[in-house]
């Protein structure tokens, strides 16, 4: 099995990497002003502003 791409508030981060809320309604109308956090893997993800909304692993830290 795959990994989860939509997380919940509370969940540990699979990967280091960078976090942003998603919602219900994202697919057409976006969500204005989502929450983006910058986590690493296995700290717990803190609360969305809309109890709907869960956390989506955006974009991937890369070391330079």
């Amino acid at each position: 099995m795959g990994e989860r791409t939509e997380l919940r508030p509370g969940d540990k981060a699979p990967n280091d990497g960078r976090y942003m809320e998603v919602g219900v309604d994202d697919f057409h109308m976006g969500i204005e002003g989502p929450q983006r956090v910058v986590m690493k893997k296995g700290q717990k993800l803190p609360d969305t502003q809309n109890p709907d909304r869960r956390w989506q692993l955006t974009r991937k830290n890369h070391p330079r």
